[in-house]
């Protein structure tokens, strides 16, 4: 790996998208970052999204397209496609923030084992929403998703060589343990200090909430223990109830 200029795995799963997969196409396609390699995965979409896809194979080095048994399995069909120095996940609705992200993430400090920014969340018609709830913390550990995921899987950049298969167990919840499993082995971890990445709201996770909870409380059980876990969900309790009072006044 060039000091500096390492390659850059982006993968990109999706299945029946075609209202935004050319959005985050385009997003890869402009970055000013010459080191990049694409890797698309589609589920088998029947929605006209593959021939938008097909439209710009020549900029796409890995592209696959056949059924899966949910985006985690897809995403793990991209782990084993992508070669980069790094690997990062920007699925379908997702975006780079601007044309130069890739290169100033990069350019922040060589050779880290994590590099990661903040998120930007927008609606269905790209509008600005606002930075994430949960702020991304000035030095992350993975103590820092003990109370909520402050790091969205579209803004960490992560060492290859750190990464495992995320866990078929967990159909919501996996790329929480996957990002604290990378945390845990990685010694160099860098906050850019900047926007990395915009984040459409809403997802399979919002739709099965109940789900996605109690998995999330499995996965913090096994990385913080249990006695903690509960006591930290105590704090999560009350700091979304203080979050929704407060904004619900501000909205009077």
């Amino acid at each position: 790996m060039k000091a500096g200029q390492p390659i850059l795995s982006v993968i990109t799963v999706v299945y029946n998208n075609a209202v935004d997969i050319e959005r985050t196409l385009l997003s890869v396609f402009k970055q000013t970052y010459p080191h990049i390699e694409y890797v698309v995965v589609d589920g088998g979409s029947t929605d006209g999204t593959l021939q938008i896809i097909e439209k710009y194979k020549d900029k796409i080095a890995k592209l696959i397209s056949e059924k899966d048994k949910g985006i985690y399995d897809a995403m793990n069909k991209g782990l084993t496609l992508a070669t980069g120095d790094y690997v990062l996940f920007m699925n379908s609705a997702d975006e780079f923030y601007s044309a130069d992200t890739v290169s100033s993430v990069f350019a922040a400090a060589p050779d880290a084992d994590i590099y990661y920014g903040e998120t930007e969340m927008i609606g269905a018609n790209g509008e600005n929403l606002g930075r994430r709830r949960h702020q991304a913390p000035e030095n992350f550990t993975w103590r820092d998703f003990r109370y909520g995921m402050s790091i969205s899987h579209q803004a960490i950049y992560i060492k290859r060589s750190l990464v495992k298969s995320y866990d078929p167990k967990y159909q919501l919840s996996a790329d929480i343990d996957w990002i604290l499993d990378a945390a845990k082995k990685a010694k160099i971890i860098v906050n850019v200090h900047q926007y990395v990445a915009k984040y459409q709201v809403g997802g399979m996770s919002k739709h099965k909430h109940r789900q996605s909870l109690l998995e999330r409380f499995d996965i913090m059980k096994r990385h913080y223990g249990l006695l903690p876990t509960l006591l930290d969900h105590g704090v999560i309790a009350f700091n979304l109830g203080w979050y929704w009072l407060k904004h619900r006044r501000t909205n009077d």
